[in-house]
């Protein structure tokens, strides 16, 4: 029985970047002998185990054969003679198909080492193809690692597997954890491209205004703007809500087609909620050419949860500023709205319904004036 390294740490530690996790492979037991060394079995799928003590996950070495499309349809062998060699083929890229040896030595048997020297992603073998959640996760190592391309083959590959109608097979759930890591990365505009360049972004997002073709006319800003949201190190909420400002061919934002993505990828309700409140409020601001006066600024407050939710409230903001198509009214006042939503909250709603305890259905109208009243107040004359 022999343990390695392998995959992401082995490839992260060549690159001279942090380890996150480090997964094992172990050739040559059995499922008895891991339980029998004290390995706690946690695998649905194929055999694997946390240590007694790191808790780091180690996989008996295995073989797997496509049955179905999708990145279910797979059947596993699992024994002690299945040899690490083989146990590596399967892996998607060359670079996540390296092993580390307990005294150190690299096992590199699909040239992962000159891909790495070379900034190349490319596929280990034909069973690539066998899984389009790889092409999720070439998307997501790209946004990753900017600096790497994607070879020719492995690109003319992935478009074999979109044509094939693999992408297709592919559940909302996996398509939203793998999107939103990419957004979370340096880049996330090359998760974009390369999803773009092998037909991918067609299938996964065809409402997002960009080229679907390399060399073809399109949306720079778009790509600009999500980018522009990772260096300024934006939660995943503000960068997906810039990412939606980016739907459509219109030049004003519009909620209706984010709604509809949201819901076929079942975006979590934080970034739904958050993208749609971006683009509606957007679109309306793009709309506008005066600035907001208190009565507005109010209404956007109510009609945004603001006095509840501030911390929302001042996200959208954020994903505002980054529109990446016309100049709103929001990214151009956004100091001054911050500010009148200080004086209004500070409003005490409480202390004004007391003034109204014989006829409470004015007291909705009495806070809203005075909340008017307290921004025009903190803005000045003219504001």
């Amino acid at each position: 029985m022999r343990s390695y390294v392998v995959g992401g740490a082995v490839r992260d530690q060549l690159l001279g970047l942090p380890v996150q996790d480090r997964d094992h492979v172990v050739i040559g037991a059995t499922p008895e002998q891991m339980l029998a060394a004290g390995f706690r079995p946690v695998g649905k799928d194929f055999p694997v185990f946390l240590h007694p003590e790191t808790q780091e996950e180690y996989a008996l070495a295995r073989t797997e054969r496509k049955t179905a499309k999708g990145y279910h349809g797979f059947a596993f062998y699992t024994a002690p003679d299945v040899t690490l060699e083989q146990d590596l083929v399967r892996r998607d890229l060359t670079i996540n198909a390296m092993a580390l040896g307990e005294e150190g030595e690299i096992v590199d048997p699909y040239g992962g080492q000159a891909d790495l020297g070379g900034r190349v992603f490319r596929h280990v073998s034909e069973a690539f193809a066998e899984d389009p959640v790889r092409i999720l996760r070439v998307a997501r190592f790209a946004a990753r690692l900017p600096e790497f391309r994607v070879a020719d083959t492995t690109n003319a590959l992935m478009r074999r597997m979109v044509d094939e109608g693999e992408v297709d097979a592919l559940v909302p759930e996996r398509v939203w954890q793998e999107l939103s890591r990419g957004l979370m990365e340096q880049r996330p505009s090359r998760m974009l491209a390369v999803l773009r360049d092998c037909g991918a972004l067609a299938r996964i997002l065809p409402e997002l205004g960009v080229p679907q073709e390399p060399g073809e006319e399109g949306d720079a800003r778009i790509m600009d703007a999500i980018d522009g949201a990772a260096r300024r190190a934006h939660p995943l909420e503000v960068r997906f809500a810039v990412l939606m400002l980016g739907l459509g061919t219109n030049a004003a934002p519009d909620p209706k087609p984010v709604q509809d993505v949201c819901k076929r990828l079942k975006v979590p309700n934080e970034c739904r909620d958050l993208a749609l409140m971006t683009a509606r409020e957007t679109g309306l601001a793009a709309q506008r050419s005066v600035a907001l006066d208190p009565e507005a600024i109010v209404s956007l407050f109510e009609r945004c949860d603001a006095f509840r939710k501030p911390e929302r409230f001042a996200q959208m903001l954020l994903a505002a500023a980054s529109a990446p198509r016309v100049p709103n009214l929001l990214q151009q006042t956004a100091p001054q709205i911050t500010k009148a939503l200080a004086a209004a909250r500070a409003v005490n709603a409480g202390e004004i319904a007391q003034r109204y305890v014989e006829s409470k259905d004015r007291i909705p109208e009495a806070v809203h004036a005075g909340r008017v009243s307290a921004v025009e107040e903190a803005l000045g004359p003219g504001h």
